[in-house]
């Protein structure tokens, strides 16, 4: 899965399939966001994953990530089996998801993006 982020709007797109062509907006080519995985941060940015039969369990942050005006979580998205499921997410809603899967699964990759803080990706790989 990739993002790409508009330096200028802010603008950000999901390739759904690469074509090989360069993706533009306002003019300028977009810049392909490099998922953070690990870092000092991580405590509030890392997705936390936990699987309950059929349901998937997302809280951004083993400390949950501030809700506010100004630093939030945008959305978070699940990827698995070739499937996208997404919730975006506003000031003051807490920063978790609940997703229903339906059918069985080897990986899940979870993506969120913080207003301030950028891209960040977990990995839950089924024991």
């Amino acid at each position: 899965m990739h993002f790409f982020k508009c330096n200028i709007c802010g603008n950000i797109v999901e390739l759904v399939k690469n074509g090989g062509g360069e993706l533009v907006c306002c003019g300028e080519p977009m810049e392909k966001m490099l998922p953070n995985t690990t870092d000092e941060g991580n405590e509030k940015h890392l997705p936390e994953i936990k699987v309950v039969d059929n349901e998937v369990f997302v809280e951004v942050g083993s400390i949950l990530h501030p809700m506010e005006e100004k630093h939030y979580i945008e959305w978070i998205v699940l990827l698995y089996n070739n499937k996208v499921k997404k919730i975006k997410l506003k000031p003051g809603d807490e920063p978790k998801a609940i997703f229903k899967i339906d059918e069985d699964f080897k990986t899940l990759e979870v993506y969120e993006y913080c207003n301030i803080h950028g891209l960040w990706k977990n990995v839950y790989v089924k024991s």
